[in-house]
């Protein structure tokens, strides 16, 4: 694709979230920028089904009640399956819908594009703050 088909297609795109009467686009658009959602969604694509406690375990930092409401959301949007085993003491599984797997490997060329040009960032952060300091 050439610039002028790669801003068409990105004006097309930006129309489609426009237009978008009940929000689900943006909300939904909104995991692919929070740390959590993709925390969580990498957590269950790299280890498969897990227990609330389990994937609070591997990511570092996120509370209890984040990790719940993180969740929530992920499965309100098709993205994570919650399994209720219904037993004493609860048990409670989650693991990814073929959606929440789509999301991962849509974002592994992001992120490797982020970690290949961090040094790109760094300078151009230096550039900027040497530039406009107070």
């Amino acid at each position: 694709m050439n610039r002028n088909e790669i801003l068409q297609y990105a004006q097309t795109v930006c129309d489609g979230l426009r237009d978008d009467d009940d929000g689900v686009r943006r909300e939904v658009l909104a995991h692919a920028g929070s740390r959590w959602s993709l925390g969580i969604v990498h957590t269950l694509g790299v280890y498969g089904r897990l227990r609330h406690a389990e994937i609070g375990r591997r990511m570092h930092g996120v509370t209890q009640r984040m990790l719940t409401l993180t969740l929530r959301q992920l499965e309100r949007d098709g993205l994570v399956l919650r399994h209720d085993f219904e037993e004493v003491p609860p048990r409670v599984e989650y693991e990814l819908t073929d959606a929440g797997m789509e999301l991962l490997v849509r974002m592994v060329p992001l992120w490797t594009w982020i970690v290949e040009n961090a040094d790109r960032f760094r300078e151009a952060r230096q550039s900027f703050d040497s530039h406009h300091r107070e």
